[in-house]
């Protein structure tokens, strides 16, 4: 490639200041992106940006599923590479498109993940006594947080105290694209963030903007708060899977299956388009089946 950086930090550039993507999307494409330029350079030596054809891509593909990936994977790389290529087209740097004959894997249907409503009230009910253990203190938050708003591990992480409102009763939250949406919370549920923030203010004062802190009083960081939901769910759950997007699923799955709107679940998600919402649609049938067996008199 010809001065490839240049091509790749203009669109890196793109995703970041026009399409305002966020950081985690931004070094997931970055990387897919460097691994096809340096296998390119490595496979076939310095070639220009319009000589790079599809047979280029499908030998990169075909090299990358030897190490096991998976099909979301591939394709999450493929869509990358599209991504970046119609950019090139789009700023008049490309005539071709070299995606154009390669083919996306088509990927099986994965149902969510989620929990049973009678074992979230077990859960509730095992992290109700209280504590000012900070990891018994943030494990309760974040199971209720998840449970009650269905925000993202990355949304809560990042939620300030500012974005609370406890007048209105409901939470900002900057999701996706920096896209800003507000959530419904129960009384319940602001009446034990108030609690947290009574004993954060007592032990560490008022310095991080953030509503969830460590036992250090710094701000909470994904991987403490992934192995503490991972650690209480085990408590309650059979599952093989137990992440806080287990809970975001259950969220949906249970607002489903107590007759909320699909449209309306989507923007509680932060979906960008109905079909990431539909999946959950699976659970609310089966749930049908279940009350048409128990009440129907010749079911």
């Amino acid at each position: 490639m010809q001065q490839p950086e240049n091509y790749i930090q203009s669109f890196i550039n793109h995703l970041k200041y026009e399409k305002r993507y966020s950081q985690n999307t931004i070094i997931a494409y970055q990387r897919d992106l460097e691994t096809f330029r340096d296998y390119v350079i490595r496979e076939y030596g310095e070639v220009s940006l319009d000589n790079i054809s599809y047979q280029y891509v499908r030998s990169w593909l075909a090299t990358i599923k030897q190490d096991d990936l998976t099909s979301r994977s591939i394709n999450r790389k493929i869509s990358s590479l599209k991504s970046f290529f119609k950019y090139q087209i789009t700023t008049g740097n490309l005539r071709q498109n070299p995606m154009a004959k390669v083919i996306t894997p088509k990927l099986s249907r994965r149902l969510p993940v989620f929990i049973r409503e009678d074992d979230i009230s077990a859960l509730s009910q095992s992290m109700s006594v209280a504590t000012e253990d900070w990891k018994s203190l943030n494990a309760s938050m974040l199971v209720s947080l998840f449970y009650a708003t269905g925000m993202r591990l990355s949304e809560l992480i990042q939620l300030k105290e500012v974005n609370i409102d406890f007048s209105r009763r409901q939470i900002k939250v900057l999701g996706k694209g920096n896209k800003e949406r507000s959530l419904p919370v129960t009384v319940e549920t602001l009446e034990k963030i108030k609690n947290y923030q009574s004993l954060k203010y007592k032990e560490f004062g008022r310095e991080v903007p953030e509503l969830l802190v460590t036992e250090k009083g710094k701000k909470l960081y994904p991987k403490y708060a992934y192995l503490l939901v991972k650690k209480h769910l085990a408590v309650i759950s059979t599952l093989d899977k137990k992440s806080p997007h287990v809970l975001r699923h259950t969220f949906a799955t249970h607002l489903m299956n107590n007759g909320a709107e699909i449209n309306a679940v989507k923007e509680l998600l932060g979906h960008s388009s109905l079909a990431a919402t539909q999946v959950y649609t699976h659970n609310t049938i089966e749930k049908l089946k279940e009350v048409y067996k128990n009440a129907h008199p010749k079911a």
